[in-house]
């Protein structure tokens, strides 16, 4: 199949190139080929390739600067997917398009879980953008899956585990606070994109959760990141009231992968699992 790749020079965008280059004929662009806020540059670029399928992994994802720069946000979350799925109508592709569990507020007790009937409310101006992303493709696109994933992690872009890490090596004496009254899914970009390389090829559609399983705190992540890594950390736990952030985020923001297992086609592992292989593949590299 002839694939084409937004935002693939992020985490999951890198990740979806590795898995799909192996068999199928692929497209990886990013903001500097293609701007997928402007209609008329993302309809002309889609008509030059003409892919069977779409996968939209751009998005504007720093959930604190949403708050300040809310029409960027909402230029890249909601007009960009606007765009792509238009563009996948017009020219007859699967549009596949990456969601967030923090559309959801969080109000679940912890090993409480949301499905995909659960009805959204997000807290933060991200969560907002990214449901109003949803309801664009649903809109604009005749065949589409939208996949909704949790606390996303990968070698390639940037992420938590990175941050925290280097900030561990780099300042190895000073205490860093970790939120630990917040918890959600970690999720390995690589599964995550083997996991839409398997949904393709069993001809999924519409809305889909797509997480690990089981779930842990934001300290409990980086703890047991930092220890499988056998790096010495000084990191300590504490509440949302103690480290305020801009955005407000979900508490308990668990996704259940409910269509993935109802459909038997649910490949996503055990947050820790994926956290072992990760640490095993990369590393010597990340502490590079």
């Amino acid at each position: 199949m002839n694939i084409l790749i937004t935002g693939s020079n992020g985490q999951l965008g890198k990740d979806c190139e590795h898995v799909f280059k192996k068999n199928h004929t692929i497209t990886c662009v990013d903001i500097e080929d293609l701007d997928i806020t402007n209609a008329d540059h993302t309809d002309a670029y889609v008509g030059k390739i003409k892919p069977d399928i779409i996968i939209n992994c751009a998005a504007f994802t720093q959930v604190d600067a949403c708050e300040t720069q809310r029409k960027v946000a909402d230029n890249v979350n909601i007009n960009g997917a606007q765009n792509i799925a238009k563009s996948a109508r017009k020219y007859n592709a699967l549009c596949i398009h990456i969601s967030t569990d923090y559309i959801f507020d969080g109000k679940k007790n912890p090993g409480e879980s949301y499905v995909e009937t659960n009805i959204p409310s997000p807290l933060s101006h991200y969560g907002r953008s990214k449901l109003a992303g949803e309801r664009s493709v649903m809109n604009n696109a005749d065949n589409y899956i939208i996949l909704r994933t949790a606390w996303l992690y990968g070698f390639s872009g940037q992420n938590f585990l990175k941050t925290i890490l280097n900030k561990t090596l780099r300042q190895p004496e000073t205490q860093i606070k970790i939120v630990n009254d917040q918890f959600g899914s970690p999720t390995w970009s690589f599964r995550l994109a083997l996991q839409i390389e398997h949904l393709i090829e069993n001809k999924g559609r519409g809305i889909y959760h797509a997480s690990a399983e089981g779930y842990c705190s934001w300290y409990d992540f980086a703890k047991y990141f930092l220890e499988k890594l056998d790096v010495d950390h000084n990191i300590i736990p504490c509440t949302t009231s103690e480290y305020p952030t801009p955005a407000v985020r979900p508490k308990c923001a668990i996704l259940e992968n409910r269509r993935l297992k109802n459909e038997n086609v649910n490949m996503m592992e055990h947050w820790q699992k994926d956290v072992d292989e990760y640490v095993r593949q990369y590393g010597k590299q990340l502490i590079a």
